[in-house]
């Protein structure tokens, strides 16, 4: 789907993209929704019923979004569940100015699934685990209702992005507890996440979601947990990451042949940089979509 691109333009766009630098800033974030927008396919939408802001909790930005495949609601669906990131103080599951991330929601049920994107609390405000929490409280609500927009609460797949793939490794480690019906996943994606925390950098954004005193950090790590989990994983790092992400995708590399004996299920997409992974599912420069694509396929 999306505009046809021949090999000279993905090399000027990857060249592009590389151009923003790798820093996620303010001027390469604008950059990267400039360079992916225009090639996200309008025609995702066709055929697909969206009911927007559906509250899941008492909090305001306890709301979520369902996409379904209009007039088919059946009740036997895949479900995939996204979680937004931006450093744990910002972000949402939809923008009006963008197509994000209505693409990822529409592109899911032209795969025959039904998606769900929801919204969580923020720091500073809500700090650690509070990700988890709200992803616990969403996945509870999930489970009683998506059979009505045509889900199966059985298989039920949930993805993170950044700081959304933070809060999902917390969640199927069981840092904020589950719900009524218990973890209730087939199924986790991590892209570009950071699962060592005690190898963060000390960043702001980190202090205000996960404390003031570093030292205390080391705690809240997944890492080792997640090598250990009897969850299929689907793990992505981008070409174009911050080389904090690009490290710790190495060290996930490095515990779980320790652990396992075996290379972890990580994936390198190419000609992507950390926004740009979720940015261009269904376009003709989707690194992301074929591999949930045959992840949900061989787990579902």
């Amino acid at each position: 789907m999306g505009t046809d691109m021949t090999a000279q333009t993905l090399r000027e766009r990857r060249e592009a993209l590389l151009g923003l630098g790798l820093a996620i800033v303010p001027e390469m974030v604008a950059g990267s929704i400039e360079l992916t927008a225009p090639f996200v396919d309008a025609s995702l939408g066709e055929g697909v019923e969206v009911a927007a802001d559906l509250a899941y909790g008492s909090h305001e930005r306890h709301v979520l979004d369902v996409y379904s495949a209009a007039g088919e609601p059946g009740t036997d669906r895949p479900v995939l569940v996204y979680v937004h990131g931006g450093g744990f103080t910002m972000g949402a599951k939809s923008n009006p100015d963008t197509p994000f991330f209505r693409n990822l929601g529409t592109w899911a049920v032209q795969q025959g699934w039904v998606a769900v994107a929801m919204n969580y609390r923020l720091a500073p405000a809500h700090s650690y685990p509070s990700g988890a929490e709200d992803i616990a409280a969403a996945i509870e609500w999930i489970v009683e209702h998506i059979a009505e927009y045509g889900g199966d609460p059985s298989r039920i797949f949930l993805s993170g992005q950044s700081a959304g793939a933070m809060h999902v490794a917390d969640y199927v480690v069981g840092r904020g507890g589950f719900g009524a019906h218990g973890r209730a996943l087939r199924g986790a994606v991590l892209v570009s996440g950071l699962y060592d925390t005690s190898a963060a950098a000390a960043k702001g954004l980190y202090r205000v979601y996960w404390g003031e005193d570093e030292a205390g950090w080391a705690g809240l790590s997944t890492l080792d947990e997640l090598v250990e989990l009897d969850l299929p994983l689907l793990v992505t790092v981008s070409e174009f990451d911050e080389p904090e992400f690009q490290a710790q995708a190495a060290q996930l590399v490095s515990a779980w042949q320790a652990r396992r004996g075996e290379f972890p299920p990580l994936h390198r997409l190419y000609g992507q940089n950390h926004l740009t992974s979720v940015y261009t599912v269904g376009t003709e420069w989707d690194e992301l979509g074929p591999l949930l694509r045959r992840f949900i396929q061989a787990n579902a």
